[in-house]
Parts: C-alpha cells; sequence; structure tokens
C-alpha cells in the first residue's frame, strides 16, 4: 500500500536567495569536491542540468540566511515597512551574464517578515512590474479586503497599503506571494515568494536554535534566462532543473553531534510536491502551517506540497554508512509529459559541526481541540479536461470566472468539505482566510482516519483519493479556494464562496 499521507511516521512510532555581495563574503561559496568535502558531509559534486549547455550552478555554499525586513514602526505591537515587486538582474556564474528575475525589495526569496501574536501590520506596497500582482497573505488570519486575492489587483506603477492584526493563538509559519489571476505562476516562478514568521511568547521552543529553509524551483532556458512555461509545465505543472533553498544550490547546513536544532521548511515552488528525508538524524514533526502540534511526531519522510509549511526538530546523529545530508526522494505524482524523479537526489549537505549536548524537549507543545460535528457538508471535486486546452482544470465541473460566485457559507459555522480527486495526478488543496483539520482520507479506496491533529491550509489530494476537512470561517467576505499547482490554479482550477456574517 502506497501511502501519500502529509507524512510517514517512523517505524518507531506505528539570506537571500541567489546572494547579494556583501553576504557571498560572509559566506564565501565552497565546491562541493573541495578539501571541505572530507568533512563528514555526503554533498557529491554537483551535476549538469539536463536538456541545456549552461554549466552547473555553484554548489556548497553555507545556507544563506533569509534576510530580514526591518520594521520601521517605533511603537510596541506594531510593524511597518515597505515591498517593491520589481525585476532584478543578477548573476549566477561569475562570468559577467545576467539573469532577469523578478524580485521583492531587490532580494530572492524575499525578506523574511517576523512579526508576534497581537501584532498590528501595515506594509506599504509598490508594483513595479509590468504586469498587476497582489501580495497575497498565505495562511494568515486576514479580512476578505487584505488577503491580496484576485479581485484587489495592484495596477503597474501603483501602490497601495495592506493593514491588518494578528488575533492571539496564530504563531506559526507563512509565506506571502502575488496572486493575480493568470499571472501567479509567472511572478512566483520568476522569484515573488517571501517568509513570514507569527512568534509567541509562549513558545515552548523558543530555546531551540532555528534553520530556515525555503525551497524554490529555478528553471533555465539555454541563455541562462528564467524560461516561459511550456504547454508540458501548463499541463504537468512546471519544475525545473535546480531545486533551490534560500536561493542556493545544494548548500550546507551545519549541525552538531547531539545537537537540536527547528527547522522551518517553505515549499514556495510553483509545482513540485517534494518528499524529504535526513536518513542519518532523527527527525520529529513539530509543526504543520497553522503552527505547533499537540505533540511531536517522530517520521522518517515529510511529503510538503506547493505552498506547505512544516516545522521539524532534527538532532543529529552521524552514523557510518549513512548519509547525512537532506534528501529528495522520488514521489509519483501524475506527470505525463515530463519524467518523474526516479532516485534519491542530495538537495543539502549536512556539515558535521562538532558535539553538543542534546537539549530536552516538553512532551505537549500546544492544545488543539478538534472541531466538533458540522453544521454544513459540500463535496469539492477536482478534475481535469485534457479536450478543452483553455480550461483544462475543473472544480465542480467549472473553470474559474471572477464574477462568479459558487457558493455561500455562513461565519461561525463548521464546515466539512469532502475534497475529491477525480484526476490522474495530484491537486494540493489550498483554502483562503482559514486553517483545516484533515479528518480523514482515502488510502487505496477506504478511509481511513488522520492518525494525528494539525492545523493546515494546503493538503496535498492524490490521484482518484479524497480528503475530509473541518474549518471555520471567522471573517466574513470573499474566499479563495484552488490548486496551489499554480499553472493550474492559473488556468481555471480556482473557485469562491462568500461568507457572510450571520
Amino acid at each position: 500500500m502506497q501511502r501519500r499521507d502529509f507524512l510517514h511516521l517512523a517505524a518507531a512510532t506505528g539570506a537571500s536567495w541567489l546572494a547579494p555581495q556583501a553576504l557571498a563574503e560572509e559566506f564565501p561559496m565552497v565546491i562541493a569536491g573541495s578539501d571541505h568535502a572530507a568533512m563528514g558531509h555526503s554533498m557529491p559534486p554537483p551535476a549538469a542540468p539536463q536538456g541545456g549547455p549552461l554549466p552547473p550552478l555553484p554548489a556548497g555554499e553555507h545556507l544563506p540566511p533569509l534576510p530580514l525586513l526591518s520594521n520601521q514602526a517605533q511603537a510596541s505591537g506594531r510593524f511597518s515597512a515597505s515591498l517593491e515587486a520589481a525585476p532584478l538582474q543578477a548573476a549566477l556564474w561569475g562570468d559577467g551574464r545576467q539573469t532577469t528575475f523578478w524580485a521583492y525589495n531587490g532580494s530572492l526569496p524575499g525578506p523574511l517578515i517576523e512579526l508576534w501574536e497581537g501584532d498590528q501590520l501595515e506594509i506599504a506596497f509598490r508594483n513595479g512590474l509590468a504586469q498587476p500582482t497582489t501580495i497575497h497573505w498565505h495562511g494568515m488570519p486576514v479580512p476578505p479586503e487584505q488577503d491580496g486575492n484576485p479581485h484587489e489587483p495592484v495596477l503597474p506603477g501603483a501602490q497601495r497599503q495592506y493593514r491588518f492584526s494578528l488575533p492571539a493563538g496564530c504563531a506559526g509559519t507563512y509565506w506571502y506571494h502575488p496572486h493575480p489571476h493568470g499571472h501567479t505562476a509567472e511572478q512566483a516562478f520568476r522569484g515573488l515568494a517571501g517568509a513570514v514568521i507569527v512568534r509567541s511568547k509562549n513558545d515552548p521552543l523558543r530555546h531551540l536554535p532555528e534553520q530556515h529553509l525555503l525551497f524554490s524551483d529555478l528553471k533555465l532556458d539555454d541563455d541562462g534566462q528564467v524560461a516561459a512555461n511550456s504547454m508540458a509545465d501548463l499541463h504537468d505543472g512546471r519544475e525545473g532543473q535546480y531545486l533551490l533553498i534560500n536561493g542556493a544550490w545544494q548548500p550546507m547546513i551545519p549541525l552538531a553531534q547531539g545537537e537540536r536544532q527547528r527547522w522551518r521548511l517553505w515549499n514556495a515552488s510553483s509545482s513540485r510536491i517534494l518528499k524529504l528525508a535526513l536518513p542519518a538524524h532523527e527527525v520529529l514533526l513539530v509543526g504543520s502551517d497553522g503552527g505547533l502540534l499537540a505533540e511531536g511526531q517522530a517520521i522518517d519522510s515529510l511529503l510538503l506540497p506547493p505552498g506547505g509549511r512544516a516545522e521539524l526538530v532534527v538532532t543529529g546523529r552521524f552514523r557510518d554508512g549513512v548519509p547525512a545530508g537532506l534528501i529528495s526522494q522520488p514521489y509519483r505524482r501524475g506527470k505525463m509529459m515530463h519524467a518523474e524523479q526516479q532516485q534519491d537526489e542530495v538537495v543539502a549537505g549536512i556539515m558535521r559541526h562538532g558535539m553538543k549536548p542534546t537539549q530536552a524537549l516538553p512532551v505537549s507543545l500546544r492544545s488543539i481541540a478538534p472541531l466538533g460535528a458540522p453544521g454544513f457538508r459540500r463535496r469539492i471535486v477536482l478534475s481535469e479536461n485534457m479536450a478543452d486546452p483553455k480550461a483544462m482544470f475543473l472544480i465542480n465541473g467549472r473553470s474559474y470566472d471572477m464574477d462568479r460566485i459558487d457558493g455561500s457559507g455562513k461565519v461561525g459555522r463548521i464546515e466539512e468539505w469532502e475534497v475529491q480527486g477525480n484526476a490522474h495526478m495530484d491537486h494540493p488543496f489550498h483554502l483562503h482566510g482559514t486553517q483545516f483539520q484533515v479528518v480523514a482520507r482515502t488510502v487505496d479506496g477506504m478511509w481511513e482516519d488522520e492518525p494525528f491533529l494539525a492545523w493546515r491550509d494546503v493538503v496535498n489530494v492524490a490521484a482518484n483519493e479524497s480528503v475530509r476537512l473541518r474549518f471555520v470561517q471567522s471573517l466574513p467576505g470573499l474566499r479563495m479556494f484552488h490548486c496551489h499547482i499554480l499553472e493550474h490554479e492559473d488556468q481555471g482550477m480556482m473557485a469562491q464562496i462568500d461568507f457572510l456574517a450571520e
């Protein structure tokens, strides 16, 4: 039986993207295969990308930190800053060749926004692109008019203010990205994405050092430019030659024997479903899209769909004969026009960094109460229609129409949705404005209860399988739901419901 879960339970339990010059000097480039390769990590020499004459990107540098967006507010409990989306020229190989990206504040990925529960946030945004765009605050509990949905476009050269407050209990790992209908995939794969962390003063894991890993996908053409989507990309979803972490290819992550680190992971790729493993080390899943779990879950691999996030506690356990690196494992998501990954691939090396005592972890991380009996049920069917290239991807038999309301709901009511994948490929499902609990899913056609409670806003719906989830919307207004393979979203696999106040 092949599980296509959020994770695989372990057997024991049943800086900046394309770093600027200053950062490159602080973290000098180290090529795998040099003297550094003898330090106990499993980084292979870089392989040339398939299908083009370009040289491989430099590999083996230290994991660059995500640049931090500076808070300009003077008062406590407020966060004020500016973001601009604009083209950026970057040198990837140091040979004078320039590649054009689109970036927030000239940084790839965009700057990390660190907030606290209760903060009042104000972001002044300017669109320096030739296309309309928005900022979608993915997963965050924001009012619909501040959500950056397709109905609130920021036109080229225009500006707007995003303002909202963060309620108590919303600490978690979020992100921001564009959401203009028809342009979302392109703006994302050209570089527009950034991380958000909302912190709690009662965080039980605040004593652990953190690593931030934002995954993105880079596809280059033969001239070293970001490639446009092909028809195969539009069908299968785009995957490039390079899977980057914080803008670096195959970076090095320092970890001591016995050391515990808290890793926050973001899958900011437009389409790639990641199945990640750290074979040599102990790994606990401690958080999902919407924050911490009730208690840690030992895992041997993590399935992270596009748009999904996770928090791990990684304990260094270097063992002879076991690869120490971060591995991308094969996962078949139903591609028809591209080859599926066939073997394990190292996406980051783990550099042994001495020995440290293993810090204790609390048994309980936070309380999560299951949502009760639903007051309303819906069925959402994700389907494909390859006979119509203008409407290949559908929800409940319809292609997205911005002027059509696909249903209505009530604020404060528990809803249960059965999301059915009537399709030959996986479709990660995302709901705006709230977090949901997955109650059960079908595996080989049989319903199975979800093994633990978690708050999520993205769940992978495998081909010909279904997921049952429950949620409550707490704010009135129009909310989107869609496939988070962004090529599929842009081609119609999106719908919208108006939630009404009682």
